[in-house]
């Protein structure tokens, strides 16, 4: 049995917010979470706005520091590491962020940007970077003529796949894309999907894709984990999600991506409710006030990971323990 790249163990992130009333209190971001990536693959991590699908990317990029569990990089634990290995891991875990107009520094051109990226690792000399600037730009699809320019130069797509660039510049094996794509166009979405899945292939990349799109994840992902109010509540490999969800939000979600249809129709909500307050979780299964299959012991008892079949987990009393 081959070691995952990345992998978590009951991973919880708390933070400590005050309240008006009751003093300091816990915002459980995430919460006894296990995953596991295998090298090569993509893992998708969708759910509502407030699921704790950022604050668990974070964590693995370690700029955020569990309150409990552990994180592994190919079997080895990265939580509380040394600076020294930390500055080593960084080169091997990088991050392509949501908003490509506000993650460049404006001021600065994309040979400046990706050429500080280099410099603060040590790699090459002057004329070796610019080198190796110019063969990035063309492996994300830009001209290398487009290197002395500044960002406000560039579309939306374009400053993406200068962020892109800038993630492979220091030959990462892990890249966390955060909503990579939602600040693009659709149009231009799919072509930086396409561009994520090419480099997947060329260069052997592992991913973690978020995203509250769950068709744009289905378009990249080998694998789907299902986040809410800080839980994974469902995970399965994305046609096996995709064609029979287990847990009634992941039914949810599905319902509510996008389809072609023939002509326009009313759009009826595929859940009810909004997303409860992280704060003040309901008690029992999170999800109970908003599950249509909703029974008693779901307002009591948060349910145990069920495997109905290899390869899948659900947390949901529907099926048998």
């Amino acid at each position: 049995m081959t070691t995952p790249l990345v992998e978590t163990r009951s991973l919880t992130k708390e933070f400590h917010v005050r309240g008006a009333l009751r003093g300091r209190t816990a915002l459980v971001a995430v919460e006894d979470v296990s995953i596991s990536i295998e090298r090569g693959r993509t893992l998708g991590v969708v759910g509502e706005s407030g699921s704790g699908k950022s604050t668990l990317g974070r964590l693995l990029l370690q700029l955020e520091k569990p309150t409990s569990g552990d994180i592994l990089f190919e079997g080895t634990s990265i939580v509380g590491a040394k600076s020294a290995d930390r500055r080593r891991l960084s080169k091997r875990i990088q991050v392509v962020f949501q908003d490509p107009y506000s993650s460049l520094n404006p001021t600065m051109s994309v040979r400046q940007t990706l050429g500080e990226v280099l410099s603060v690792h040590g790699i090459g000399d002057r004329d070796d970077r610019n080198i190796r600037i110019d063969d990035l730009l063309e492996r994300v699809g830009l001209s290398p003529s487009y290197a002395n320019r500044r960002p406000k130069q560039f579309s939306g797509g374009q400053r993406q796949r200068i962020g892109i660039a800038r993630a492979l510049a220091v030959e990462p094996d892990f890249i966390v894309a955060d909503e990579a794509v939602s600040a693009l166009d659709v149009s231009i979405q799919a072509q930086v999907l396409n561009l994520l899945a090419r480099l997947q292939d060329d260069l052997g990349l592992t991913y973690m894709f978020i995203s509250h799109n769950l068709s744009v994840a289905r378009h990249i992902s080998n694998d789907i984990a299902v986040m809410y109010l800080g839980r994974i509540v469902e995970q399965a490999p994305a046609d096996q999600l995709f064609s029979e969800p287990l847990h009634p939000y992941a039914q949810a979600l599905v319902r509510a991506a996008p389809k072609p249809v023939p002509k326009r129709r009313a759009i009826t909500p595929a859940v009810t409710g909004d997303i409860p307050n992280p704060i003040d979780r309901p008690a029992g299964c999170h999800f109970h006030p908003r599950c249509p299959f909703v029974m008693d012991v779901c307002r009591v008892e948060y349910p145990a990971v069920r495997h109905p079949a290899s390869g899948r987990s659900v947390a949901c009393h529907l099926y048998p323990a």
